[in-house]
């Protein structure tokens, strides 16, 4: 299957940047959801010795991105 995709791309090479874009694109989703499954703190891993990892969370603490400045 790579071959054909080599093959195409060799052939035509306006794909170049779908390819490059799509492949930027996945990686981006898999690295916001990888952040997602190991960051959140209503992701629990571990249920028999942490089930609620939420409730160590602080007043303070912050878990969720903040776009907005002081």
């Amino acid at each position: 299957m790579l071959a054909t995709v080599r093959k195409q791309l060799i052939n035509h090479p306006a794909l170049i940047p779908l390819f490059i874009f799509i492949g930027g694109g996945v990686a981006m989703s898999m690295g916001y959801l990888a952040r997602l499954a190991l960051k959140n703190p209503d992701v629990s891993w571990d249920r028999k010795n942490n089930p609620e990892p939420w409730n160590k969370l602080g007043p303070n603490d912050q878990y969720k991105v903040c776009l907005s400045a002081k």
